[in-house]
């Protein structure tokens, strides 16, 4: 335990001392004090290594720091697992109130939602990601955070079952490694790779490995003669510059030889000089002395200063032939391109600030904002993996504008998506593209350098459903899907129907026009939409697939295909108990046939309301129970051979019988809102404004700024309902209201 001790205290002071090198006016007290605050919730809690807990934030502020963030990014570092890990003891109000709310916000964006009730652990982790680019695109340092959190992480995965570092290891490659990427912080994203790649294929790492070591060993000599020649060519130019060599990482070379199904003597471009001087212009003045000293090979040259990449990577890259006829790949930057290059946007930090800095940052995340206005108007969580594999983890290809202006796209993007990438109206309008001057068919891709034009007329009737199989990227899928859900609604509905329609048949359960409407206006409420219209409309558009609900179809489908094959067909009058049926009045509102002077009570699971269908269950003591007769539980509880003497016929009084019974009940209500200030209140007032008693009510935050609501209020019948129902729903937040508590 001391030398853990000893252990937290050297972290501790290495952090302090990493703060203080680079000489930014961090606030040190503050650090200290949330060092000292995160430690006294996680005391007792230990990592899987056996390593006290504190020990992991204060390792992942270490990394942070070293990215040179901010104060309360610090802070949050060490903050990040509190809320999450020490609920009980703390809550993001407290973390507010201590630290303040940018501390806050980073912190409740690192947290991952641990209390939704999701069908499986792929969605919740899907959910967990949705929630951390959400928070990103508020705050660009929830996510250098979380890199860091990562990358800490997988340093120390070999603590892990095997079984749980191989699901780390593919979420890192196929997530986290590419968001770094993306954001340009080369660095973390190659030790990212390299150690996922060990865990996954650790044969192959270690022959990749052995191999360079092997190849760098034996080309010393190589590497230090081209070395001295340039350092004296460029001292001879007066130029001030530091050289380093590299050679491609484990993984890159890996990738290379699985891509391009090579072996590893046949990869050429092993070496690489990076050459760093002090302005623009020195870089390619550089250039032209190494193009005077070595053969330049056609076609391998890349000038991304004059045409950065969307992640901010500026550098020149050229491959020349060495000694022996040796490829090598130069890399010429200035200082804080190389900065740029090694930490992307977290660079930003260091050699930006002020609100032109900041307009400038939000352009460079551009991005992350189409991706959540893509997930916005997407129900469906495999169209936002669709969106993340590629609009943001796909190599990028540039191209151009009549006008020259430099147009990014994911590799394999076709002539729409670049229209629809201009501006919705112009893909709208779309008749055909021009590339390099010539026509091209529509679904033609487009390649790095070409310029691209597109043709539009005012007189198109809009896109075509076809160009939905023939888009690439989630941007123009999701902007054609908005045309057609605005202005083909009627359309949408029928090929919806018809696409419904067509999964019913698969399964061969014949059903009647209204069980198939009851079937699908209840799973349509179940999954968020305000009536099964909708369901159609969102299917038919393309915003959700009937795979989505498919399962719960067959659910209600097999119930049917059940009632269907059972032998015996039981009638209300075999339900009756034998004995000669006696009316009883309850006062309740209900006549039972049956039993007389039993007390009559109505089931919990299903609520009845006079003008539902009921029907009544004798209990063990507890007198006659009260159904509505499609109540799961009455389905499945008539199928009981041993129970089944046990159900009664039952009704609500007429009109004239009603005098003096029951004339309220209790109804329950499942509303779908907005998360938002004053939804209750709204709420309230509407109720009272209909002279409806609240009884209970409960509310739940959901992810995405939605919430559930739950009420049960006082209801005389099922038309009183529905008019609470219609009320509800036509207040502004309301997205749908079902009937109970699911």
């Amino acid at each position: 335990m001391n030398e853990n001790n000893e252990r937290i205290e050297m972290s501790v002071k290495r952090l302090i001392d990493l703060l203080k090198i680079t000489g930014k006016n961090y606030d040190l007290d503050k650090i200290n004090t949330a060092y000292e605050y995160a430690a006294a919730l996680h005391e007792g809690q230990f990592r899987a290594s056996g390593e006290p807990y504190i020990s992991h934030p204060l390792a992942v502020a270490e990394i942070v720091a070293g990215l040179e963030l901010d104060t309360d990014s610090i802070c949050a570092a060490l903050l990040h697992d509190t809320v999450e890990d020490c609920s009980d003891r703390t809550d993001l109000k407290e973390i507010k109130k201590i630290f303040g709310e940018d501390v806050a916000i980073l912190v409740d964006g690192l947290t991952k939602i641990v209390d939704m009730q999701v069908d499986d652990k792929e969605e919740q982790e899907i959910e967990n990601i949705r929630k951390m680019l959400l928070a990103m695109s508020r705050d660009v340092r929830v996510i250098f955070i979380k890199l860091c959190d990562r990358l800490h992480n997988m340093r120390t995965l070999e603590a892990k079952p095997e079984h749980k570092r191989r699901i780390t290891a593919l979420e890192t490659m196929q997530v986290y490694a590419p968001l770094a990427h993306r954001l340009g912080m080369q660095k973390i994203k190659q030790e990212l790779e390299n150690i996922g790649l060990r865990h996954l294929d650790p044969i192959g790492y270690s022959e990749v490995k052995e191999n360079i070591e092997k190849k760098y060993g034996t080309s010393l000599n190589f590497i230090e003669h081209i070395r001295t020649q340039i350092s004296s060519k460029l001292g001879e130019n007066k130029i001030n510059f530091y050289l380093e060599g590299r050679i491609k990482t484990v993984y890159s070379l890996y990738k290379k030889m699985y891509n391009q199904n090579k072996a590893f003597d046949q990869i050429y471009d092993f070496y690489a000089l990076r050459v760093i001087v002090d302005t623009e212009l020195e870089c390619y003045t550089v250039l032209g002395i190494i193009h005077e000293m070595f053969k330049s090979i056609p076609g391998r040259f890349k000038d991304y200063i004059s045409t950065p990449k969307p992640n901010m990577y500026r550098s020149l890259h050229t491959t020349v032939i060495g000694r022996d006829g040796i490829p090598f790949e130069v890399q010429i930057r200035t200082r804080e391109m190389h900065h740029i290059a090694e930490y992307g946007v977290a660079a930003h930090w260091k050699y930006k600030s002020g609100a032109s800095s900041k307009e400038e940052m939000d352009k460079k995340l551009e991005w992350i904002a189409k991706l959540i206005e893509t997930e916005d108007n997407a129900r469906d969580p495999e169209e936002f993996i669709h969106a993340l594999k590629t609009d943001i983890f796909h190599d990028e290809v540039f191209v151009f504008t009549p006008k020259g202006d430099v147009i990014a796209m994911p590799q394999g993007a076709t002539v729409i998506d670049f229209a629809y990438s201009i501006h919705s109206a112009v893909g709208n309008k779309m008749i055909g593209a021009k590339i390099n001057g010539m026509i091209v068919p529509i679904d033609r891709v487009v390649q790095n350098g070409e310029i691209v034009e597109i043709l539009t007329s005012s007189t198109t009737k809009g896109p075509s459903r076809d160009w939905l199989g023939i888009v690439k990227t989630s941007e123009a899928r999701s902007k054609i899907r908005q045309w057609f859900k605005k202005e083909q609604r009627d359309e949408n509905i029928e090929l919806g129907k018809s696409m419904v329609d067509a999964e019913i048949k698969k399964h061969g359960v014949r059903i009647s026009e209204a069980e198939k409407n009851e079937i699908i206006g209840s799973i349509a409420q179940r999954i968020g939409f305000m009536s099964s219209y909708d369901l159609y409309n969102t299917v038919g558009y393309g915003g959700i697939s009937v795979n989505k609900f498919s399962t719960k179809l067959k659910e209600e489908l097999n119930k049917i295909a059940e009632a269907q094959a059972e032998p015996v067909v039981i009638t209300e009058e075999d339900m009756v108990q034998k004995s000669k049926p006696r009316h009883l009045k309850s006062n309740s509102g209900i006549i039972v046939d049956g039993e007389v002077g039993c007390q009559v009570k109505f089931a919990k699971c299903c609520n009845p309301l006079p003008g539902d269908d009921v029907i009544g269950f004798i209990t063990k003591g507890y007198g006659i129970s009260i159904h509505k007769k499609d109540c799961p539980n009455v389905i499945e509880g008539r199928k009981n051979e041993a129970t089944l003497d046990r159900w009664v016929t039952a009704h609500w009084e007429s009109a004239d019988e009603s005098a003096g019974s029951k004339s309220v009940y209790e109804a329950l209500l499942q509303l779908f809102t907005e998360d938002r200030v004053g939804m209750l209140a709204d709420i309230a007032v509407a109720l009272a404004d209909m002279k409806v008693a609240i009884l209970h009510v409960n509310s739940q935050k959901r992810a995405n700024g939605r919430c559930i609501i739950s009420l049960k209020v006082s209801c005389k019948n099922i038309e009183h309902y529905n008019s609470i129902v219609s009320r509800l729903r036509s207040l502004d937040g309301v997205e749908s209201v079902a009937r109970g508590f699911s």
